[in-house]
């Protein structure tokens, strides 16, 4: 392990350790978005995504500071998997199913190409989703941005002025339609490594 060679953005861990406030705006500023609309993606909230960041944070500040944590990926890489997976961790919990994902252990036996390439993967996935959800109509859009951002179906046909079953059906649609033109792209099949 100790033959690893140190990554230049080894400088956000020192940064978070030595308590950099420079250090630690540039992380939200360059890696916060990413989390937030992923934890946004999978039945979170911009609440939800800050605590995760917050908690990440002081994960990382704590490695750093009491095992010397030297980062040999990039960081976006890592911080993006470790607030990934402390959000299924708390998924995990709010299903009651047994949580078995420990960041400690993650920190020093993952391999910096697993944590790459699976940053890289979803990155790729993110914009393949993105360039095919600008194809749909933009009434399917509307619907959509609405179900991102409202939980409940009855609300989300209320702000859109349409009625209920509607919303549903138009929403089961236009979901079939993003999923055929992201299956139907010759970017997908490069995606499933």
């Amino acid at each position: 392990m100790s033959d690893k060679i140190l990554h230049e953005d080894q400088k956000y861990i020192d940064g978070l350790a030595e308590n950099n406030t420079f250090i630690i705006q540039t992380i939200y500023d360059k890696f916060a978005p990413k989390v937030i609309n992923y934890i946004k993606q999978n039945s979170g909230d911009v609440y939800d995504a800050q605590d995760v960041i917050q908690e990440t944070i002081i994960t990382i500040y704590n490695q750093a500071k009491q095992k010397q944590l030297q980062l040999t990926c990039p960081f976006d890489a890592y911080f993006f998997l470790l607030c990934k997976r402390k959000w299924l961790n708390q998924l995990k919990k709010a299903n009651t199913k047994e949580v078995t994902i420990n960041e400690e252990i993650l920190s020093k036996e993952e391999d910096a190409q697993v944590l790459s390439f699976e940053s890289t993967v979803f990155e790729n996935k993110e914009a393949l989703f993105n360039e095919m959800f600008q194809q749909l109509g933009e009434a399917c859009k509307e619907l959509l941005k609405a179900t991102f951002k409202i939980k409940s179906m009855e609300e989300v046909a209320k702000s859109l002025d349409i009625s209920y079953a509607y919303a549903r059906k138009k929403k089961s649609l236009c979901i079939g339609q993003l999923t055929k033109l992201v299956k139907a792209s010759p970017k997908f099949n490069q995606l499933n490594y």
